[in-house]
């Protein structure tokens, strides 16, 4: 038997190409995250709402992209 150590993830992924990517689980993991950085979520949710699926990547990237990995 070996013993490994746990690698630990230092940010979190998400893709686009699977049930991650729907735009309802992101503007819940925006929501989420806002909260647990002291964000105003309302407002992000609703801009993430303002537009179509490319709006509301662009806008979740701008706000959590240095802690969010995003794949397509």
């Amino acid at each position: 038997m070996a013993i490994k150590s746990k690698v630990t993830k230092s940010t979190i992924e998400i893709d686009l190409t699977g049930p991650q990517g729907n735009v309802f689980f992101l503007i819940g993991t925006a929501k989420n995250l806002a909260k647990q950085l002291g964000l105003d979520g309302k407002e992000i949710q609703a801009k993430m709402m303002s537009g179509d699926y490319e709006n509301a990547v662009n806008v979740f990237d701008e706000n959590f992209g240095h802690f969010v990995t995003l794949y397509r």
